[in-house]
Protein backbone atom coordinates (compact mmCIF):
# COMPACT_ATOMS: atom_id res chain seq x y z
CA UNK A 1 0.00 0.00 0.00
CA UNK A 2 2.42 2.46 0.94
CA UNK A 3 4.72 1.77 -2.46
CA UNK A 4 1.94 2.22 -4.48
CA UNK A 5 0.72 5.87 -2.41
CA UNK A 6 4.44 6.47 -3.60
CA UNK A 7 4.33 5.45 -7.23
CA UNK A 8 1.37 7.38 -7.51
CA UNK A 9 2.89 10.31 -5.85
CA UNK A 10 5.93 10.22 -8.30
CA UNK A 11 3.75 9.61 -10.84
CA UNK A 12 1.61 12.89 -10.47
CA UNK A 13 4.76 14.41 -9.32
CA UNK A 14 6.11 13.90 -13.47
CA UNK A 15 2.90 14.62 -15.11
CA UNK A 16 3.05 18.04 -13.34
CA UNK A 17 6.54 18.23 -14.48
CA UNK A 18 5.67 17.29 -17.51
CA UNK A 19 2.75 19.85 -17.92
CA UNK A 20 5.12 22.54 -16.31
CA UNK A 21 7.93 21.83 -19.58
CA UNK A 22 5.44 21.84 -22.30
CA UNK A 23 2.74 24.51 -20.76
CA UNK A 24 4.47 27.04 -19.04
CA UNK A 25 3.37 30.03 -20.33
CA UNK A 26 -0.44 29.04 -19.55
CA UNK A 27 0.32 27.70 -16.03
CA UNK A 28 0.02 29.35 -12.37
CA UNK A 29 2.90 29.22 -10.11
CA UNK A 30 5.31 25.83 -10.53
CA UNK A 31 4.95 25.35 -7.02
CA UNK A 32 1.12 25.40 -7.46
CA UNK A 33 1.02 22.98 -10.53
CA UNK A 34 3.40 19.86 -8.81
CA UNK A 35 1.39 20.13 -5.91
CA UNK A 36 -2.20 19.45 -7.74
CA UNK A 37 -0.50 16.98 -9.76
CA UNK A 38 0.63 15.08 -6.96
CA UNK A 39 -2.66 15.87 -5.08
CA UNK A 40 -4.46 14.44 -8.09
CA UNK A 41 -2.70 11.24 -8.75
CA UNK A 42 -3.19 10.50 -4.67
CA UNK A 43 -6.97 11.37 -4.74
CA UNK A 44 -7.22 8.85 -8.22
CA UNK A 45 -5.12 5.92 -6.28
CA UNK A 46 -7.30 6.25 -3.48
CA UNK A 47 -10.38 6.20 -5.70
CA UNK A 48 -9.29 3.34 -7.85
CA UNK A 49 -7.78 1.09 -4.78
CA UNK A 50 -10.98 1.77 -2.92
CA UNK A 51 -13.09 0.76 -5.93
CA UNK A 52 -10.70 -2.07 -7.30
CA UNK A 53 -10.57 -3.72 -3.77
CA UNK A 54 -6.38 -4.20 -2.70
CA UNK A 55 -3.80 -6.38 -5.14
CA UNK A 56 -4.50 -4.32 -8.49
CA UNK A 57 -1.61 -1.87 -8.89
CA UNK A 58 -1.64 -1.23 -12.27
CA UNK A 59 -5.28 -0.18 -12.80
CA UNK A 60 -5.18 2.19 -9.55
CA UNK A 61 -1.69 3.83 -10.96
CA UNK A 62 -3.76 4.09 -14.56
CA UNK A 63 -6.41 6.11 -12.00
CA UNK A 64 -3.58 7.92 -10.67
CA UNK A 65 -2.51 9.50 -13.58
CA UNK A 66 -5.89 10.16 -14.86
CA UNK A 67 -7.26 11.87 -12.01
CA UNK A 68 -4.35 13.88 -12.02
CA UNK A 69 -4.49 15.14 -15.71
CA UNK A 70 -7.92 16.17 -14.92
CA UNK A 71 -6.82 18.30 -12.12
CA UNK A 72 -3.98 19.76 -14.14
CA UNK A 73 -6.08 20.58 -16.85
CA UNK A 74 -8.39 22.78 -14.75
CA UNK A 75 -5.25 24.89 -13.90
CA UNK A 76 -4.80 25.70 -18.02
CA UNK A 77 -5.11 29.68 -18.71
CA UNK A 78 -6.53 30.42 -22.19
CA UNK A 79 -4.18 30.38 -24.49
CA UNK A 80 -5.08 34.07 -25.97
CA UNK A 81 -6.54 37.01 -25.16
CA UNK A 82 -10.46 36.31 -24.72
CA UNK A 83 -12.49 38.26 -27.01
CA UNK A 84 -15.70 39.85 -25.53
CA UNK A 85 -17.76 40.69 -27.84
CA UNK A 86 -20.53 43.83 -26.42
CA UNK A 87 -23.95 43.23 -26.95
CA UNK A 88 -25.29 45.78 -29.14
CA UNK A 89 -27.42 48.20 -27.29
Amino acid sequence: MFLEAFGSAVLGLLLGWAALHRLSHRLPSRLLVLSTGVAGALIGDFVTHTALDSGNVLPALIGAAVVSAASLSLLLRPAGRLRRRSAPA
